[in-house]
């Protein structure tokens, strides 16, 4: 076999892990950003300033936020769970450091305290919380695009064949999911002019989506560089899938009420479900092989996959309008996230309920399993950032450092503390990333084709491996860092 036909095998006929191993590894990136604040007020405790010298927070970001999440799915994946255990065991270390040296509380001190907590006020320009969730989502997939290739990759944690639910599968999801939370239509934003001009001007957005999917394809097609047809087809990829969901739910919500969204997601992914079960559309996506009858035969998973994906993004519309909601008080976001949790719950029942009477989880089809997974583990995901964060901004508050960025803010807004504020969101790494997401995904897709034409990828040894891929993610978060610091937003739309 040539070396193109052994990598393309060596991400086919693959099934996936367990849910439960999924949900897991959604709690690895909240405690380490809960780490990496506690680190952060346990510095300024020590030093009395902040922030850290510029090169020292990258490294403290990269070494805290991206190390573990490389070693989690590469070196550390057969020990997940004890890798967790540390960090949460680590974590509660410090956090009772922190409590104990802040306030030296009695018993009933500590009760009015918390209670005091529960009332106080908070300030953000964004939900912290979802730019978290936003910005892991984008770094955890940067990270399995390139670590697929690799054997020390898990191949449980690979997109699925046809059925299953890997670590990827779940990426795909969570990326459209993200980007609803945080559209137009989530953040309230009114139309201006008709909707006519509108739809226009949305068909206009997308157009950066579109030439990255030329681009990919034509690439792909002239450099012989290795495909998984059956992710997507011949012809299409994620960029023109992200593009033609987007201009779909444009549409829908200008004629369909936003804070209804939910009730729509559950009808376009149950009739895209019947239709599955009662026609032949199962059958010719899965068994139909015929890819050179015309475009529909070789691009059908892509294609059809589109009306899952929809589901899943108007899923996120409601969402995101429930989590933009105004409040200011901590009592308020926490009920809030409780809710979060609860949806989450909720979906997961359904879940297990369309697994076990209709089919199971397909990324393949976008089926309704695929979609009620996709919101459920998001739902969770989102969940577990803010009660991190919540508990970081627990410790804020009792040591009175307030200086982490990326964070919810109880600090009144004196000159002094504005400043300081935003020097330390100007050095964050989550800050960087978030500012140009897309050109984030963009380099990490072409720094994979690099990386893939220079090493060969299946005889690496686990340390080489792992050395390429924090190489690899380290010159993508420099690249990045260093738009961030100059103060560069990459948009062209």
């Amino acid at each position: 076999m040539s070396q193109r036909e052994l990598k393309e095998a060596f991400v086919r006929n693959l099934n996936g892990t367990n849910l439960q191993e999924v949900a897991l590894g959604s709690s690895l990136a909240p405690i380490c950003f809960m780490t990496r604040g506690l680190i952060l007020i346990l510095y300024q405790q020590a030093k009395g300033t902040l922030p850290l010298p510029l090169i020292f927070h990258l490294l403290l970001d990269f070494s805290v936020l991206i190390l573990p999440l490389v070693l989690s799915c590469t070196v550390l994946s057969s020990v997940l769970h004890q890798v967790i255990a540390s960090l949460i065991l680590v974590s509660a270390c410090m956090f009772c450091y922190i409590y104990r040296t802040s306030r030296r509380p009695s018993a009933q001190h500590s009760k009015t305290n918390i209670s005091t907590f529960f009332q106080s006020h908070v300030e953000f320009n964004q939900v912290p919380f979802v730019t978290l969730f936003r910005v892991f989502v984008n770094v955890k997939t940067a990270i399995s695009i390139l670590a697929v290739d690799f054997s020390i990759f898990p191949r449980r944690y690979a997109k699925t064949e046809t059925y299953g639910t890997g670590v990827m599968d779940f990426g795909v999801g969570a990326f459209v999911f993200a980007n609803a939370l945080v559209c137009p239509e989530a953040r309230r934003k009114k139309i201006s002019g008709s909707k006519l001009n509108h739809i226009t001007k949305q068909l206009w957005s997308v157009w950066p989506l579109l030439v990255l999917g030329m681009g990919r394809l034509v690439s792909l097609k002239m450099s012989d560089y290795h495909e998984h047809v059956t992710e997507y087809g011949v012809h299409w990829n994620f960029f023109f899938t992200l593009a033609i969901v987007r201009v779909v739910t444009s549409m829908l919500l200008v004629i369909l009420p936003a804070n209804q969204s939910w009730v729509f997601a559950l009808l376009i992914c149950g009739i895209y479900q019947f239709s599955l079960e009662t026609s032949g559309l199962k059958n010719f996506i899965l068994h139909n092989n015929d890819r050179e009858a015309d475009f529909l035969h070789a691009n059908k998973e892509g294609i059809f996959s589109v009306v899952g994906y929809v589901a899943i993004y108007m899923a996120g519309v409601q969402v995101g309008l429930y989590v933009m909601k105004p409040r200011s008080h901590v009592r308020e976001w926490l009920k809030a996230l409780f809710n979060l949790l609860l949806g989450s719950f909720v979906a997961y029942a359904a879940l297990y309920i369309c697994q076990t009477l209709v089919e199971p989880v397909s990324r393949r089809l976008a089926n309704l399993p695929f979609c009620l997974w996709s919101v459920a583990q998001s739902l969770l995901f989102v969940s577990c950032l803010g009660i991190a964060d919540m508990i970081l901004l627990f410790s804020k508050r009792t040591s009175s450092c307030h200086c982490v960025p990326s964070s919810w803010d109880l600090h009144k807004k004196d000159t002094d503390s504005v400043k300081k504020r935003v020097e330390i969101e100007r050095l964050c790494l989550v800050q960087a990333v978030s500012r140009n997401q897309l050109l984030f995904f963009v380099l990490a897709n072409v720094m994979t084709g690099l990386t893939n034409s220079i090493v060969d990828t299946l005889s690496c040894s686990s340390s080489f491996s792992v050395c390429v891929l924090l190489s690899y993610m380290f010159v993508n978060c420099c690249a990045i860092y260093v738009l961030h610091l100059s103060g560069i937003t990459v948009k062209f739309w």
